[in-house]
């Protein structure tokens, strides 16, 4: 039966979600707050430059393939990949970096150089990620979170030891080389917790990093937002912008209507691909499932500062995708996670499209982001932004054996206060919540309400997590469940 299905918010998981419902059947109809679409994924453009204000990273090109296949399509029909080489580049210090480039057999060998001996043991790694890959991103994160029997299967039974063990120690046992540690800790970073607490079948992060690559999209990662939006249109699905939503109606334990911009929107079903806990404010209290005790119990992913800066001249001695670990990964995890506050030294990273994409930037120009990772909740202030600028833009001219400050022709940013503003996300956070042993699947924030029996979510506070790839699989497997439910 169709059903008249309103969604809150037009990010990947939404809009994900609408098209696996659209085609289903149901009439469906997306409320965006913002101008434009595409939840955190959106573009800045100024003065002839573009920019990713939100992912920036294309990683596991399967699963998008996977999605427009439920479509019969792919993703070539609507926007061009490049697989970057060097994937990326990791600074330990002056002119001291070692490249990742585009092949495992390339990798191999850089690591080789690094640490005789250390290539073997990579091997024996990446063949272990390899098989968590298969299992995890071609089954387990397609399962909607709703039993923890989802996870007993013959084949993980055999990887328990992996869900208590962690990303650090597995690493740290087999590589002694801090620098080679680092990288090989880095992809679960993605995930949104520390190593010491993401646990060993997550390497299939590693596998996602090495053993596939990385991409960029011809004119940025708005162009998959762009591509889900007109297949999306094709299907039916109607999208408006600038409609915040002010309340969710519930009648009688069902919701019936959603209030935005003071205009009621009656519905069969809704479904917020917008922040789990800003949702549930849209509620009365009786009618939420999880207490402010709950939310704040939480491990999150941090939050970020960004800056998005136009260069009048092109930038020397970086890549697409630059990692700067010169400074100590330890003590900038514990100003995140355990101990929340402003780092002192932070590591940072940095892109540069216009590398690669010749439409990032003027000719002869370079695009810089440039992201800092910090905890969700931190005060935000322009003069905090300015004085950690001055910090990372010192280190990046000293690493990098040039001058930058003179050629910035002009400098956004972007930290705390907007994510909460533009996203309504919870403290700020920037990537949702951390992929931790007691945050994974069943045991994160469910995709259907225990309290209203037409009321869902989607997207990177519930299954299967943060990233775009599991975004996607959110959309598909919240689309399921209602079906599921609502077919009759």
């Amino acid at each position: 039966m169709t059903k008249n299905i309103s969604i809150i918010g037009s990010g990947f998981a939404a809009l994900s979600a609408a098209c696996y419902l659209a085609k289903s059947g149901h009439q469906v109809n997306i409320f965006e707050k913002n101008k434009t679409i595409g939840g955190r994924a959106r573009q800045l453009k100024k003065e002839g430059f573009t920019f990713d204000i939100g992912p920036t990273w294309y990683w596991m090109p399967d699963v998008f393939e996977r999605f427009f296949a439920d479509f019969d399509t792919t993703p070539g029909a609507f926007y061009t990949l490049d697989k970057l080489n060097p994937a990326y580049s990791v600074y330990f210090g002056k002119d001291d970096f070692i490249t990742i480039e585009d092949t495992l057999e390339k990798i191999y060998k850089a690591f080789e150089t690094e640490e005789p001996g250390s290539s073997i043991k990579l091997q024996e790694f990446i063949a272990n990620a390899q098989d968590n890959y298969n299992v995890a991103i071609k089954d387990l994160v397609y399962r909607p979170g709703v039993s923890p029997l989802e996870l007993v299967t013959p084949v993980t039974i055999k990887k328990i030891n992996q869900f208590f063990s962690t990303i650090k120690k597995d690493v740290r046992k087999e590589f002694k080389n801090n620098r080679l540690a680092m990288i090989l800790e880095f992809p679960v970073l993605f995930l949104g917790a520390k190593p010491s607490n993401t646990p060993s079948f997550y390497s299939f992060m590693n596998y996602a990093d090495f053993g596939i690559g990385t991409f960029h999209p011809k004119k940025g990662m708005y162009q998959v937002i762009l591509a889900l939006e007109t297949l999306a249109k094709s299907l039916g699905v109607t999208i408006e912008t600038e409609k915040a939503i002010e309340k969710i109606v519930i009648n009688k334990g069902k919701a019936e209507a959603i209030i935005a911009n003071g205009i009621t929107y009656p519905s069969d079903i809704v479904l917020s691909g917008a922040d789990y806990h800003h949702t549930e404010t849209l509620l009365d209290e009786k009618h939420r499932q999880y207490s402010e005790s709950y939310w704040e119990s939480k491990t999150f992913a941090p939050s970020s500062l960004l800056f998005y800066i136009g260069f009048d001249k092109k930038i020397k001695n970086v890549n697409h995708h630059t990692l700067f670990f010169d400074v100590d990964f330890e003590v900038h995890a514990k100003d995140i996670y355990d101990e929340p506050k402003w780092p002192e030294n932070p590591l940072f990273y940095a892109s540069f499209p216009s590398i690669t994409d010749e439409s990032a930037a003027p000719s002869g120009k370079e695009a810089g982001i440039f992201l800092i990772p910090i905890a969700p909740g931190l005060e935000d202030n322009d003069d905090l932004r300015a004085a950690y600028f001055d910090k990372i833009i010192t280190r990046f001219e000293k690493l990098t054996s040039q001058n930058i400050r003179e050629s910035i022709i002009f400098k956004e940013s972007f930290c705390v206060k907007d994510f909460i503003s533009d996203y309504n996300s919870y403290k700020g956070n920037a990537y949702g919540m951390a992929n931790t042993l007691l945050q994974t699947a069943f045991l994160r924030p469910n995709l259907k309400s225990k309290k209203i029996s037409n009321l869902y979510f989607t997207g990177q506070l519930t299954v299967p997590g943060p990233g775009v790839p599991p975004a996607l699989i959110s959309g598909k497997l919240v689309a399921d469940l209602i079906n599921k439910h609502h077919k009759n």
